[in-house]
């Protein structure tokens, strides 16, 4: 057979049994099921509750308790949990859907990767609207099995962009164009990145003020964390400007990275460079400063989400963390891979043991400080940064709250990233989160306790989506479907 006769054949059959699934997910499940002799943990801080009981009723939690006190309706498909444990569906804040091809690959390869990790919900932080609105109406009228979908839409930033799709931003008048235009075409929130200046940030700040939707993103490298938290930026993404506020230089180091930034001069040159700014960030590390910075998040619930997957894997990255090898890459698609290793190359190539030295500490100390805010009382959410390269959809999201609970966290804070905080951040509280009557069914049943080791956040037995069972050997299909999808791809 033809190389291309055995893609056209890979893909006929791709094509037969993902409609297969997608049929039996989507119609074949009864309006009502029971979870009998399950451990609940419904994330509002409470100690599992063994042999409990929750009854799904038409995408809704009906009711959920010991199972003594709960009536199992006489219709009601039974799924007997024994051994088993309940915790809510997961959310990834900080994801990119449209990361590997627009939008077939989201399709085909991320949705599918989210749900069979047990992710219900996630927020994207840069795409093109018209494609997240179509994979979003796919979901909400069935017609798909993935999350919920929140996004921002493009990124506004300065001249040139640090990514695509963006929109430049340079001055007052196109702040208030641009988040007019995304606030029009119906964004949840709007993304701010790198290379906005403070003219053009302070002019989103009060305009996506003045519409009444939130601001989020990168702290500009023209801008303190601090002001930003007092701009009302709502989320910091990947600790962008938080180590350096807690820096007791922190103003001169901030205006010799702006200066080295349009600098074109020898890769070794600029390495050098580069090497020693990341020492003497790290060596003027403040206490004092730290903690003012934490107590100003807190004040203004200004939300973290650090992405630790994306910090230990691609920026910080060291040979003995790099990807290479991963079984888990049979589920990215070629050109995906390809991306992939270029960056891997670019990130290790001419660096020596003294730059990989530096990134062992700027892991640790960005663990340090993860651990700091946390016990100041500052808000985290769980995110990857999916499809960055070394950032597995789905997948990463369990490094992250590992790395989170490495950092200090305890197991149930870093479930509640990923649940009850998420949904607070959302405006969702009452629909989501947590495993309470009237909620939204976004469940995931595990074999093992994450209280005792979050690692077990991995151990999937089920996941339901919106009151619709995907058990094991459904979420296996996905992941074999997403495999051959890869192969071809």
């Amino acid at each position: 057979m033809s190389s291309s006769l055995r893609r056209s054949a890979l893909g006929f059959l791709f094509a037969i049994v993902a409609a297969a699934l997608l049929a039996s997910c989507s119609s074949s499940h009864p309006a009502t099921m029971a979870i009998t002799h399950v451990t609940l943990i419904d994330a509002t801080g409470a100690a599992p509750q063994p042999d409990s009981t929750v009854i799904v009723s038409e995408g809704r939690i009906s009711a959920a308790g010991s199972a003594n006190s709960i009536v199992i309706p006489r219709s009601a498909k039974v799924v007997d949990a024994s051994g088993k444990f309940l915790i809510p569906g997961l959310a990834d804040m900080h994801i990119h859907l449209t990361g590997a091809g627009e939008p077939s690959g989201s399709r085909d390869f991320i949705l599918p990767l989210l749900i069979a990790n047990g992710i219900t919900t996630v927020r994207d932080m840069g795409g093109k609207v018209e494609y997240l609105k179509e994979l979003r109406a796919e979901i909400e009228s069935g017609q798909r099995i993935g999350p919920q979908i929140f996004f921002t839409g493009p990124y506004l930033d300065g001249n040139p962009p640090s990514f695509q799709p963006s929109i430049v931003v340079q001055t007052a008048a196109e702040a208030t164009a641009a988040v007019d235009e995304l606030h029009s075409e119906g964004v949840d929130f709007i993304k701010v990145q790198s290379r906005l200046q403070p003219e053009a940030y302070y002019a989103i700040a009060r305009d996506s003020k003045k519409q009444g939707i939130r601001f989020l993103g990168h702290v500009p490298d023209a801008i303190t964390a601090a002001a930003a938290s007092d701009a009302g930026q709502a989320s910091i993404e990947h600790l962008t400007g938080v180590l350096l506020g807690c820096s007791r230089r922190e103003e001169e180091l901030r205006q010799r990275r702006l200066a080295l930034l349009p600098l074109k001069d020898t890769e070794a040159s600029v390495l050098a460079r580069d090497r020693l700014w990341t020492k003497d960030l790290l060596d003027s590390y403040s206490q004092q400063k730290a903690e003012s910075s934490f107590q100003k998040f807190r004040a203004n619930h200004t939300w973290q989400v650090p992405t630790l997957p994306l910090l230990i894997h691609l920026a910080y990255l060291v040979p003995e963390s790099d990807r290479k090898g991963d079984p888990r890459l049979k589920y990215i698609p070629r050109e995906v891979r390809e991306a992939w290793d270029k960056s891997r190359e670019e990130l290790l190539d001419s660096r020596t043991e003294v730059d990989f030295a530096l990134r062992r500490r700027l892991v640790k100390q960005s663990l340090a400080v993860v651990k700091a805010m946390n016990n100041a009382g500052v808000s985290f959410m769980a995110g990857t940064d999916a499809t960055a390269p070394n950032v597995f959809p789905g997948f990463s999201l369990h490094e992250d709250l590992f790395y989170l609970v490495e950092a200090g966290l305890t197991p149930m804070q870093a479930l509640q990233a990923a649940t009850t905080k998420t949904a607070e951040f959302l405006g969702r509280s009452a629909e989501q989160g947590t495993i309470e009557v009237g909620k939204r069914a976004d469940l995931v049943l595990l074999d093992a306790n994450p209280l005792e080791d979050i690692q077990n956040t991995e151990s999937i037995r089920a996941v339901i989506v919106n009151g619709k069972l995907l058990d094991r050997s459904q979420l296996d299909a996905l992941l074999a479907n997403v495999e051959r999808f890869a192969v071809t791809h």
